[in-house]
């Protein structure tokens, strides 16, 4: 049959190629969305700016005071937070959640400590975590140890302990009172929801990165993704602690660090808004001087299980039903564990 003329006046039909299609794992990749990166670029050059755009308003003490306390967290922070990011990089190129689900055991009252254990072996930003176990629920493991693995992962590995030691020096309680309470709300939030949440399904265990990707590839993406997430967080994390402490009256602060209780849910909600890197938090943590050891624990036994980053990625993943029970449950399990590991250790 003889071929039919195109019509100049009809847009070009798309090229559809011969034979199977080549795969999209690059365009995927360059498709990702480059928000995270602007908003990073946009909050360091507000940080950098901040000596301007606060002189307005606070005193050149007080300027010189916020610009020091932001400062001295976001450096001492930043090492951890690269080194992070690349462990976690490497284990999303080299680790698959497979080799996780084999390894834990499949009863249920054993599988939660386990895989709360487990997660001191694998450092990585709460970010990955959730998607991991997503994975995890997706290829059989029981959804309470996913969960308690999910918990457990960003705030009792090795990095995360080795900055807390730093930003704590001559404390070694705090790192202790970090790894006992956060494992401890990681146990009894899985071991709850084999109770609370048999009625509420963690959704399709979506990727946390695009099919077909090599190891270097799936490296660059993570480590990349992490950095930039994480990174623009801490910033914020920083300017926040360092306004806190300039512009909220001392006597403010002293009341509401003098009530125990008070102290420890008023943290434990400072870290569920500012949502710091598990890598990053104990500097903002260690900054909070009027507070005491107790409640700053809470803040981070609190920071890397609960915080709104969280609870948004929690909700996509996992369904609303999930969003709506989980966090709330995860905060008042980590508040109590932070109080009850403080009381005893601090």
């Amino acid at each position: 049959m003889p071929e039919r003329l195109a019509d100049p006046s009809l847009p070009a039909a798309p090229a559809v190629p011969d034979g199977p299609a080549p795969p999209d794992a690059p365009a995927r990749l360059a498709r990702l969305p480059r928000l995270d990166a602007r908003l990073l670029v946009l909050l360091v050059v507000l940080a950098l700016g901040s000596r301007n755009l606060l002189s307005g308003a606070l005193s050149g003490a007080a300027l010189r005071t916020w610009s020091t306390i932001f400062v001295s967290i976001s450096i001492q922070a930043l090492p951890f937070l690269v080194l992070g990011v690349i462990l976690s990089g490497a284990i999303a190129a080299l680790v698959p959640p497979s080799w996780i689900a084999r390894a834990l055991p499949r009863r249920q009252l054993i599988a939660v400590p386990a895989a709360g254990l487990a997660g001191a072996a694998l450092p990585g930003c709460e970010c990955a975590s959730v998607p991991i176990a997503a994975r995890l629920a997706a290829g059989g493991i029981a959804p309470a140890a996913a969960l308690a693995f999910m918990l457990s992962a960003p705030a009792i590995n090795p990095v995360v302990l080795v900055a807390t030691a730093v930003a704590f020096p001559g404390r070694p309680q705090m790192v202790l009172g970090r790894f006992v309470g956060s494992l401890l709300t990681s146990v009894v939030v899985g071991l709850v929801w084999t109770r609370v949440g048999r009625g509420v399904p963690l959704g399709g265990g979506r990727r946390s990165l695009p099919d077909g990707l090599g190891r270097l590839a799936s490296f660059s993406h993570t480590a990349r993704h992490d950095f930039l997430e994480a990174g623009g967080w801490l910033v914020v994390g920083a300017m926040a602690a360092a306004t806190l402490q300039v512009v909220v009256p001392r006597g403010v602060l002293d009341h509401v660090a003098g009530n125990h209780l008070l102290a420890a849910v008023a943290l434990g909600l400072l870290a569920v808004l500012l949502a710091i890197c598990s890598e990053a938090d104990a500097f903002v943590a260690a900054s909070l001087q009027q507070f005491s050891l107790s409640a700053r624990l809470v803040f981070l036994v609190v920071g890397p299980a609960v915080d709104v980053k969280l609870i948004a990625m929690q909700a996509g993943i996992f369904g609303r039903r999930f969003a709506l029970r989980f966090p709330a449950l995860t905060f008042v399990v980590a508040v109590a564990c932070g109080l009850l590991v403080g009381r005893w250790l601090l």
